[in-house]
């Protein structure tokens, strides 16, 4: 039977959304099981040739959002406003789904990424920040206030959105609504379970479930 090695922090955020590191030709194989249409990279750096050479002969279209947002400037940061927004605009665009989201490691500017999604799907703050630590080896507390404090009012939401979408959206507002009440009434809030994969660097022999 043949091996899939996903990616290193690989996950699925949703059906259709997936999340993992740096890609290596080990990686191919599970990728393309993916059936992926999309990917997403949010860092600046470039990947290497022999996986662009992928994506084109796999048909799977690249956007490099990190290199459109890079600055050579020393005020430059590697999340924005408007790479997040960017970003999430084209991930809840059910056209570009399967779609996978990236950055070197996996963890950072795509745990941003991930995190901004749940705010604006509704999610209280402890469950987002929760997900975005389990991914993470290295937490940076800018990352952290960049995911509470992010205006997701800045998004617009594409035409075409995902089945699920819905569904969570509502999910998140009515847990936060009822997080709201017991705090007035001086219970701790119920922290909502996140559905996501841990991260996996170990070569898995069989194919994902989209």
């Amino acid at each position: 039977m043949q091996q899939l090695c996903p990616a290193a922090s690989f996950g699925r955020v949703e059906k259709g959304i997936y999340r993992h590191g740096s890609i290596h030709p080990i990686n191919f194989s599970f990728l393309h099981a993916l059936q992926l249409k999309t990917v997403v990279r949010l860092s600046p750096e470039a990947p290497a040739r022999v996986v662009l050479t992928f994506f084109k002969e796999s048909n799977i279209k690249f956007i490099h959002l990190g290199l459109k947002a890079y600055r050579a400037e020393s005020s430059w940061r590697r999340v924005t406003d408007d790479l997040i927004k960017e970003a999430l605009e084209i991930v809840l665009d059910v056209t570009t789904h399967p779609v996978c989201i990236n950055c070197t490691s996996g963890e950072q500017e795509t745990g941003v990424l991930v995190g901004c999604l749940r705010r604006l799907q509704g999610w209280n703050l402890t469950s987002t920040l929760h997900e975005y630590r389990r991914f993470t080896k290295h937490r940076r507390l800018f990352n952290e206030q960049f995911i509470e404090l992010f205006d997701v009012d800045l998004v617009t939401l594409p035409g075409a959105l995902p089945d699920w979408w819905a569904r969570r959206s509502l999910e998140g507002l009515a847990q936060r609504e009822l997080e709201e009440k017991a705090a007035a009434g001086g219970a701790l809030p119920q922290e909502t379970d996140a559905e996501i994969e841990p991260g996996r660097d170990a070569c898995l022999e069989r194919v994902p479930t989209q």
